[in-house]
């Protein structure tokens, strides 16, 4: 099987499964609604939630489900319902390896590594065929290691993810990256701190990766307004590709050394303007 190209744009929306009522607006305000089986629905209520995702009717093509972790009696259940829809991307919660992965062949897979033997396992998982993107999630990881919170709280670096958080969402980003697959940033859970989130999200942007995760509508337009090249950064890519096109080797431009990583990253707003447009 060959690697699907990840698709989508890069402001993606968690939908609670078992809240139907919500899925065609999720569906209208977002790049890709996360129908979700897992964290947002109470276990008593997994079986509504499966019957409402199988009875929606939305556009595949911008639908991804996460599904329950392989582990756990949930997941069978999942799986058994999307083969009678049409939906065929999922996202692996909690995914721990590859063995977790050999019900998911037929489906596009977005592996959230969100545990620690999750991200000391996301090279592995990335590697695989199917696995179009990798997601990175904190609350879980810090939950996985003892932990109680995934950021620091007082003085100047208040809201910063902590140390071992920061190193899982620059090794899942490697990971992804090493095999061709996207990575896909973890959400913000603090919802009314939309200049922390830009911040984030422009971070993200800035080191390549696909898209970021949203819990609310509110957070959608923010993040894809992160995600968007700047007219000074749009205009000075396409002149530096302009200028490289006749050069071979290193060549000056506007004051600074150009060479190929230079042209590569210019490339790269290109792409960002062009997801931006639709285009």
């Amino acid at each position: 099987m060959t690697r699907p190209p990840f698709r989508f744009g890069p402001a993606l929306l968690f939908c609670p499964g078992d809240r139907p009522d919500r899925f065609a607006k999720a569906f209208e305000r977002a790049d890709a609604v996360i129908l979700d089986l897992e964290d947002a629905v109470a276990p008593a209520a997994r079986d509504d939630a499966r019957r409402a995702v199988a009875a929606s009717d939305l556009d595949p093509e911008r639908v991804i489900v996460r599904v329950n972790p392989a582990s756990s009696d949930a997941f069978a259940a999942d799986l058994a319902m999307l083969a009678d829809t049409g939906y065929r991307t999922v996202m692996l919660a909690k995914c721990e390896g590859t063995a977790d992965l050999v019900e998911l062949e037929p489906f596009e897979v977005i592996a959230l590594c969100e545990t620690a033997r999750g991200v000391l396992a996301a090279e592995a998982v990335a590697a695989l065929p199917n696995v179009s993107a990798l997601m990175w999630g904190a609350e879980d990881l810090v939950a996985s290691l003892g932990g109680s919170s995934s950021r620091h709280d007082d003085g100047g670096r208040r809201g910063e993810y902590r140390g071992v958080p920061a190193y899982a969402r620059a090794h899942v980003q490697l990971a992804a990256a090493a095999h061709g697959a996207a990575a896909i940033d973890a959400v913000h859970l603090d919802i009314a701190d939309l200049e922390g989130l830009g911040e984030e999200a422009r971070d993200a942007a800035a080191l390549g990766f696909a898209a970021t995760a949203c819990i609310h509508p509110s957070q959608v337009e923010v993040v894809r307004e992160a995600y968007r090249p700047g007219a000074e950064q749009l205009e000075w890519a396409r002149a530096v590709l302009a200028a490289g096109s006749g050069e071979q080797g290193v060549f000056a431009f506007r004051g600074t050394m150009v060479d190929e990583p230079v042209l590569r990253q210019a490339e790269a707003v290109v792409r960002r303007a062009a997801a931006a447009s639709g285009s």
